[in-house]
């Protein structure tokens, strides 16, 4: 039987949200902070290198919630995250 995952966020959400920081930026193009869900509980800015948790189904969105976790390597984010 094949379990079939819902995603953690509305894929319309994801197509909107962007990084705070990237979007604050003005060297980051004409569409700054595009997110990737990555381990189905981080959303991560390629712009940025910053790296967003998941949590409850909702993304922690906060500039300095993603400076946490900016230098770990996409491979070696906890999953799930850890609580705030």
């Amino acid at each position: 039987m094949t379990e079939i995952l819902t995603p953690p966020i509305n894929p319309e959400l994801l197509e909107i949200l962007r990084c705070p920081l990237a979007v604050q930026s003005d060297q980051y193009g004409d569409d700054p902070g595009r997110l990737e869900l990555v381990h189905n509980c981080w959303l991560v800015c390629a712009d940025t290198g910053m790296k967003y948790p998941i949590r409850d189904g909702i993304p922690v969105m906060l500039i300095e919630e993603g400076k946490k976790w900016r230098d770990t390597a996409v491979a070696d984010l906890p999953v799930p995250p850890p609580a705030a």
